[in-house]
């Protein structure tokens, strides 16, 4: 349903299967905590961020639980939360926290894993809506270098960081 964009059908879907989950494996089983970060998205699609943001906190705070901070699931969960943050233009709150998963996905992942670098983009598009031009430029340079290392040139993530850098600069 969500990804045809029947947010009306998809969240009562997705509302029952944490339900369920949490009667039946429990509140931090990770098939539940999935469902959990399942809902919240479906919530951000559907442009609804006061019931988004607090089911990616909660998602997040479960994560970072039973998983530890590092964790590839848990980095994850941070970075949709930043995501919502920056949806919600709560950029005081995105900004950081993106600064935060970038540098833990660096550790983890490594700086030119798909992962790292959709994040950095992420976190140019939330300098600019900052009006933080010159931060948004230098992340976006460095989002095409990384790709185009990593990647190379024609690689998708690259082109569209190479279009986010155009974007910002023209």
């Amino acid at each position: 349903y969500r990804t045809a964009g029947r947010m009306r059908d998809a969240i009562p879907a997705y509302q029952h299967t944490v339900e369920d989950r949490e009667n039946v494996q429990g509140a931090y089983h990770p098939d539940t905590m999935t469902a959990r970060g399942n809902l919240a998205a479906a919530y951000h699609s559907a442009q609804r961020l006061r019931d988004a943001i607090p089911v990616y906190e909660r998602t997040l705070a479960d994560w970072e639980r039973a998983e530890g901070p590092g964790h590839p699931r848990t980095l994850t969960a941070r970075g949709n939360l930043a995501s919502a943050y920056h949806s919600a233009r709560r950029l005081a709150d995105a900004i950081p926290l993106y600064e935060r998963t970038i540098a833990d996905c660096e550790d983890v992942l490594g700086r030119e894993h798909p992962d790292t670098l959709t994040l950095r983009s992420n976190l140019g598009h939330a300098y600019h809506t900052a009006g933080r031009l010159t931060d948004s430029i230098e992340t976006f340079r460095q989002t095409v270098a990384e790709s185009e290392l990593a990647l190379g040139p024609d690689h998708p993530l690259t082109q569209t960081a190479r279009e986010n850098l155009r974007a910002v600069t023209s």
